[in-house]
């Protein structure tokens, strides 16, 4: 396997992990966990979303969560906006990266943002013109790239000309999604190399579910494509509210010690990030899906039990 030797973890926890849990957490429980996950040297991680409170209320409080931890220069603190209103509130508030959503399937994006993914490619210019008048870095994440769960296959091809378009733009990273947790390792590498290897100059992620299992293994797919920025969610929380049985984000500390122990470099300190996991479980008050806080590392030696006598 021909793998990178580092890979960029962006942390999603606070944002696509949190929007599905029924305890909505305050801001000063979002900043313990915050302030553990900067411990753990995490680099990259997604606040917060300005959306509509009514739409997500986990996330009603975003704006003044940011204010909190925005002078933190050794983390890059980026926003989920879902149109324009979203990002202006976004400049409102001084945030400085972004992360617009939609969706490569028509109806998926329709449940999310109300528009078709044509529609949502046209009012792009407006929202890009107004990131980079603005000095915003702007980050896009396409949704349900590797499947939808109301139309089922989506096509290489569309995904190919949704980036040929986004790249007409002044934009930073896009991100390739797997919203529902439909991806398998082979479509993953084969979808994945072929658009690093088109667009050789850009920068590309993906976010993977972990809904059927397979999240760790697209992972995989997708390193030995050449991806190297993965979306995680720490203890696996969270998934994408408008879509049945989208839960299961790939699980952080899962996916940094699979990394770790195949000798690809993440920067997280892994006993850290396994002592954020689980403050949140005691946070939410429920047990996580992640693996590797409940079992320990792999490294973990156990002593040789007494044998028993009769």
């Amino acid at each position: 396997m021909k793998l990178a030797d580092h890979v960029t973890i962006y942390e999603v926890g606070l944002r696509d992990g949190l929007q599905l849990e029924s305890k909505i957490l305050s801001v000063d429980e979002k900043l313990e966990l915050f302030y553990l996950l900067q411990m753990a040297n995490v680099s990259e991680l997604e606040f917060g979303s300005f959306v509509h409170p009514k739409l997500v209320p986990q996330m009603a409080n975003t704006a003044e969560f940011y204010h909190h931890v925005k002078e933190f220069p050794e983390i890059e603190l980026v926003a989920l906006i879902p149109n324009l209103k979203g990002l202006e509130l976004a400049k409102q508030n001084g945030v400085r990266s972004v992360n617009y959503v939609f969706s490569a399937s028509n109806t998926h994006n329709q449940q999310n943002v109300r528009q078709t993914t044509e529609q949502s490619l046209e009012n792009f210019s407006n929202l890009s013109q107004f990131a980079s008048d603005n000095d915003i870095a702007l980050n896009v994440t396409v949704a349900t790239s590797f499947g939808c769960p109301f139309e089922g296959s989506v096509l290489p091809q569309r995904i190919m000309n949704i980036i040929e378009k986004l790249l007409l733009h002044n934009i930073k990273r896009i991100t390739l999604a797997d919203t529902t947790g439909m991806a398998n390792p082979k479509q993953v590498y084969q979808l994945t190399k072929q658009v690093v290897n088109e667009f050789r100059d850009f920068e590309f992620g993906c976010h993977f579910h972990n809904t059927r299992g397979m999240g760790l293994a697209n992972i995989v797919a997708g390193l030995e494509a050449g991806i190297t920025i993965f979306d995680a969610s720490l203890g696996g929380i969270g998934g994408c509210p408008f879509a049945p049985g989208a839960t299961g984000n790939v699980c952080t500390e899962d996916v940094v010690h699979m990394l770790e122990e195949m000798g690809v470099r993440t920067s997280i300190n892994l006993d850290q990030l396994i002592h954020a996991s689980n403050r949140l479980e005691e946070l939410l008050g429920h047990e996580l899906p992640g693996q590797v806080a409940k079992a320990g590392k792999s490294s973990r030696l156990y002593p040789v039990p007494n044998k028993v006598t009769s």
